[in-house]
């Protein structure tokens, strides 16, 4: 674990920072040998490339992702004008989709 990730993520208000802590044990147990790292002013997940990153805004938590063509996404939760990047916004806990956060860190590390 990053020292930076983990500063960034303990001093994010309480319900962003309860998101990323979940968010982050997530990333790291779908994906083995995930590395972290802090750029940009958020923290950065990669494995041979960087492959998603989160980010603290006034409402919510965006989990973002560098390449969302690898990803399947039915329900239409990416947002994003871009090329290649898209984000979902997440605001309570309770919002985040397990399984399908497991299914895109594999697709987004891969």
């Amino acid at each position: 674990m990053n020292e930076q990730v983990t500063q960034y993520i303990n001093e994010a208000p309480e319900e962003h920072k309860q998101i990323m802590h979940e968010l982050r044990q997530l990333l790291h147990e779908a994906v083995s040998q995930v590395e972290e790292s802090f750029k940009w002013s958020r923290p950065i997940f990669s494995t041979h490339t960087s492959f998603a990153y989160l980010l603290a805004n006034k409402n919510h938590v965006n989990l973002g992702f560098n390449d969302a063509s690898k990803l399947n996404d039915p329900k239409g939760l990416l947002e994003g004008t871009g090329k290649d990047m898209r984000h979902i916004k997440i605001k309570k806990v309770a919002d985040i989709d397990r399984e399908l956060m497991v299914e895109w860190f594999k697709a987004a590390a891969k």
